[in-house]
């Protein structure tokens, strides 16, 4: 979702159906990011609208300075942990939701002032930054802190909600889903590509950042896992730390805007569980429906 998939139009549209609507800002530059926002907000009206920017970036601090001053309600920072982000929200007013691999970075964030953790485990999509499931960190970061705990990686169904929330999570964080929603800037190639996916689809790849990553398989994956890496661009140093094998920036654009064979098409383990393309308002009404049928066969 990082890079030009989760921007104004799906944002704008999960804050209108009473979600928490997430424009991944690491993929833009810092207009970009302001322009997002605004638009986000003209779709979302009162809903709340969050910016999830990956510390790993080297524009880390002026993306979230001007998330900030656009009015954003949520940063959500991964790939890394920052302390300076939480002073820069604090004096802002603006709520700081670190993602988070383990109890200790859960109780060093809950320390330096953070509204929420999200526990992202080894089956979410993109870089991966723990081995372990989600549902296994989960009981140990609820019991370690004092703020709520977000659930994320897998959860695609009402049911899945269900599920996390019945372990004590407070909410769930979804990508995979709704990245094929009508409303997600990736191509229709790229949406199609999770409809068609099995599991014997999603791999791991090696990401030049020194993190594994999850990603759907494509001869772009085929290729670098024979070490066939493709001639790099200029390199415009957008990340701290890069083994520069390839510009993983350069090829999740490529499938973004629909050259899905050549491009890099992440995904989480669940993406095998999408089958269809709604919109944003329909996904949002059958994740209810879900989580009641789920609730109702509970009681039962």
């Amino acid at each position: 979702m990082a890079v030009r998939i989760s921007l104004s139009p799906l944002a704008g549209a999960v804050a209108k159906a009473g979600g928490i609507g997430i424009i991944a800002g690491s993929g833009l530059d810092v207009d970009e990011l302001a322009n997002e926002l605004r638009s986000a907000r003209a779709t979302a009206g009162d809903g709340i609208i969050g910016v999830n920017v990956m510390v790993a970036v080297r524009k880390f601090k002026e993306l979230v300075q001007a998330a900030i001053a656009e009015g954003a309600d949520i940063i959500i920072a991964g790939a890394g942990f920052s302390r300076d982000v939480f002073a820069w929200c604090k004096e802002a007013g603006v709520e700081m939701v670190p993602v988070v691999g383990s109890a200790r970075v859960a109780k060093l964030a809950q320390k330096f002032g953070a509204s929420a953790v999200v526990v992202e485990g080894f089956e979410a999509g993109g870089h991966l930054g723990t081995d372990r499931m989600m549902e296994d960190l989960l009981p140990e970061i609820i019991e370690a802190v004092d703020i709520p705990v977000i659930g994320a990686g897998g959860v695609v169904t009402g049911a899945d909600i269900k599920r996390v929330l019945d372990m004590g999570a407070a909410g769930v964080q979804m990508g995979s889903r709704f990245a094929a929603t009508v409303e997600s800037s990736a191509s229709e190639a790229f949406k199609q590509m999770y409809v068609d996916a099995t599991e014997d689809d999603i791999v791991l790849m090696k990401s030049p950042v020194g993190l594994p990553g999850r990603a759907i398989s494509n001869p772009f994956i085929q290729r670098i896992s024979r070490g066939d890496y493709p001639e790099r661009p200029p390199c415009l140093a957008c990340l701290k730390e890069c083994g520069k094998e390839y510009c993983i920036i350069d090829e999740l654009i490529m499938a973004q805007e629909g050259d899905v064979e050549r491009g890099l098409v992440f995904a989480g383990s669940s993406a095998a569980r999408v089958h269809d393309i709604p919109t944003v308002a329909e996904l949002m009404d059958r994740l209810v429906m879900e989580w009641r049928q789920a609730e109702e066969r509970g009681t039962a």
